[in-house]
């Protein structure tokens, strides 16, 4: 039978200060009180006090969960913790069902594959894995950043994948390669949160650096490969079929600005290709990118190539698409409108039916609904951080400082 357990009313306060103390007194049935304190040895780099207890008493620290996700079905989540692990668990129930181990330190984020057997994951050992939920192994590893991957995002069906970190990068990751396709983002400061969405006409995109305007074709016999020439001064040659450039048949240093094919005979050494990697990028074009840093400026640039447009000056720890068009939303650089219910930071930004859920760093989560017409609380968190929010049709799901993952079922909504 659990004893109740009674603590100083100011505990949390008194116990920042150096060598500030807080006492605590335990009573399990039918033996004497226990009386005891907390005494603070210091303030750790992170900003947690470090504390010891008396003789009877003692300090465990939580695992904080840091992410959650929950699968496109609906029955499976998956949430990350500061152990530098993960679990797969039952979504209706919060059954275990895999443990994920391989990170160093703490795991910052994770997130299902549209397929909902497949997670990415990204830790503070500046690492990216793609694990599989149904046999909990890691099928590949993603190497590259300088620092902790503090988010990411899946491309479409997931051929491709984004990931931002404290190296104030932002990669576009080539899933079936292993390989990083490229920087598509280096904004000099810690890159918090990342999103990806479909712009509209109404944006301009700019071009790939590495594309400029084609002059001239040609088509190689009956139309199976074609070549193009550019003002980049190369040559290339296309596979019709498959959609793909085969590689850089010349590269002249200058504008190319017309092409013929004939035939050669044998006595011409045509030498061999130099070897191009292959476009693999698939389902870039179009999308643009959110980057939430740590400057106070939300980032927004072409997912395909970096096309910087908007720099607005806010502080963020997490962005999102809000299904919204974006014209409003790049043709101004004020809010349309700012809700503030607290001091305290946005942790989790996610849009829900008409509206979105916000989660902050004192412990509160709110359902806002289409143009403010109300606002449903999400209580249980107390006055601990909820880092993350996740929904499948009408549950929603909340991962906290306090080590707990919270399931909410809006019936009435």
């Amino acid at each position: 039978m659990a004893a109740p357990l009674r603590i100083q009313s100011d505990w949390a306060q008194a116990l920042r200060k150096d060598e500030g103390e807080a006492w605590l007194s335990c009573h399990p049935p039918g033996k004497p009180t226990l009386y005891g304190s907390l005494t603070c040895q210091g303030i750790g780099l992170d900003g947690i006090p470090e504390v010891t207890a008396s003789e009877g008493f003692i300090v465990n620290e939580i695992n904080k969960i840091t992410c959650l996700d929950i699968s496109s079905g609906g029955g499976l989540g998956v949430s990350s913790s500061t152990d530098g692990s993960m679990k797969i668990w039952q979504a209706s129930n919060g059954e275990l069902r895999r443990v994920l181990e391989g990170h160093v330190f703490d795991v910052n984020c994770c997130r299902f594959f549209p397929s909902g057997l497949v997670v990415l994951s990204g830790g503070m050992d500046a690492q990216l894995k793609i694990w599989s939920a149904e046999d909990a192994s890691c099928v590949v590893t993603f190497k590259g950043h300088k620092g902790g991957v503090l988010d990411t995002a899946i491309v479409d069906r997931g051929k491709n994948v984004v990931s931002v970190s404290r190296d104030g990068t932002a990669r576009l990751w080539d899933c079936g390669r292993s390989a990083c396709l490229g920087v598509i983002a280096d904004c000099g400061s810690s890159i918090n949160g990342v999103a990806v969405g479909a712009a509209d006409n109404s944006i301009n995109l700019g071009s790939p650096e590495q594309m400029p305007s084609v002059l001239d074709t040609a088509i190689v016999d009956r139309g199976k490969n074609v070549v193009s020439v550019s003002r980049d001064g190369t040559a290339r040659l296309w596979d019709c079929g498959r959609s793909a450039c085969l590689g850089v048949i010349a590269d002249c240093g200058s504008s190319i600005n017309g092409v013929a094919v004939g035939a050669a005979d044998n006595s011409i050494n045509l030498g061999s290709p130099e070897q191009m990697p292959s476009e693999r990028e698939v389902g870039t074009e179009s999308k643009m990118l959110l980057l939430a840093r740590e400057d106070k400026k939300l980032h927004c640039s072409s997912l395909l190539a970096q096309m910087p447009s908007i720099a607005v000056l806010f502080s963020l720890a997490s962005c999102y698409w809000l299904g919204h068009r974006m014209e409003t939303f790049i043709s101004w650089m004020t809010p349309v409108q700012v809700i503030h219910r607290s001091g305290a930071p946005v942790m989790s930004l996610l849009s829900f039916r008409d509206g979105f859920i916000a989660s902050q760093g004192d412990g509160s989560c709110f359902i806002v609904q289409q143009d403010l017409d109300y606002v449903i609380e999400l209580t249980g968190a107390d006055c601990e951080p909820v880092y993350k929010v996740a929904t499948w049709e009408k549950q929603i799901y909340t991962c906290c400082r306090d080590g707990l993952v919270r399931r909410y079922q809006l019936s009435d909504l």
